[in-house]
């Protein structure tokens, strides 16, 4: 199990973070036992970094996601597919807690992030953020400079030492350093698309997460710029662990090592995990025949 160094935010010298906040205080809850959908025969020895248990969705009265178990492993690429509105997105955002502002937003189960409840009492919300960045699907640069977008996160968590080789090291890792360079002052809005795209994810990269949570990331972008997007992912998984939901079932089958098919229960229609596998099991031989019928377009 993890253990975080205690800290506080701005607590260093010139307002650097000497470590991480801790993203719980007391002793992790034990695991919920549950019927569970594990995938991974190939990839079983990676550490296990999201260990999610009966995990169910409500707004308010209705129930968007129900009796979701699955283990998402280290330094792979997981993709989430399925229909519309069987709850993907609100499955990719209730790893982060993006979904906290809806007033009626609850959750059930378990959510466990290296052995930490990510919704247990004493989380600091914003360091599972910082741990758990998140990119969305249209590009959402703020109006202020390249510069400035990637800067953006540090400075507000007090990271000021180093600044500038930090906005670098983001942006080449996000593969738009050689093309932004000469142009760190002027306005993220004249970028292209794709462009914009990565800076988001360098602005998601800069504040140094643990995963990356890409939510339809190239589903408004050309061929080229998703080319772009996809080569980065291949790029990326070595140092982060990456969720991508994607509606785009080649995208899924040429980018991740694992697949989740989430799809409506026959009888609830709320939505649900049906099948999750490596992503070659899932293209090739699913075991329930709804993925092999939304995998061949029989529907979706």
């Amino acid at each position: 199990m993890t253990t975080w160094k205690v800290t506080q935010l701005g607590s260093g010298e010139d307002g650097e973070v000497p470590g991480r906040v801790r993203i719980r205080t007391e002793t992790p809850a034990p695991t919920i036992a549950s019927h569970r959908t594990e995938g991974a025969r190939i990839n079983d020895s990676r550490p296990v970094v999201f260990d999610i248990n009966d995990m169910s969705v409500y707004y308010g009265s209705s129930r968007a996601l129900m009796n979701t178990s699955m283990r998402i492993r280290q330094h792979l690429v997981t993709a989430v597919i399925g229909p519309s509105g069987c709850g993907k997105s609100t499955f990719i955002r209730s790893l982060n807690r993006m979904n906290d502002s809806i007033p009626s937003f609850r959750i059930t189960g378990q959510i466990l992030y290296h052995g930490h409840d990510v919704y247990g009492p004493g989380v600091n919300r914003v360091e599972v953020r910082r741990r758990i960045g998140m990119v969305f699907q249209k590009p959402n640069p703020f109006p202020k400079s390249i510069y400035d977008n990637v800067a953006w996160a540090p400075r507000n968590l007090g990271l000021k030492s180093g600044l500038d080789e930090r906005v670098e090291r983001a942006l080449r890792q996000a593969a738009l350093w050689d093309e932004v360079k000469n142009r760190l002052r002027t306005s993220a809005m004249g970028l292209s698309g794709g462009q914009q795209q990565r800076l988001c994810i360098a602005r998601a990269l800069a504040v140094e997460p643990d995963v990356l949570l890409l939510d339809e990331p190239a589903s408004a972008l050309d061929p080229i710029s998703t080319a772009a997007i996809e080569d980065l992912m291949h790029s990326l998984k070595s140092r982060y662990t990456i969720v991508i939901v994607t509606h785009n079932m080649q995208q899924a089958a040429r980018v991740a090592d694992q697949t989740a098919f989430f799809s409506l229960d026959r009888v609830d229609q709320v939505g649900t995990l049906i099948e999750f596998d490596d992503t070659e099991q899932i293209f090739r031989s699913p075991r329930d025949g709804r993925t092999r019928d939304y995998v061949t377009g029989q529907f979706g």
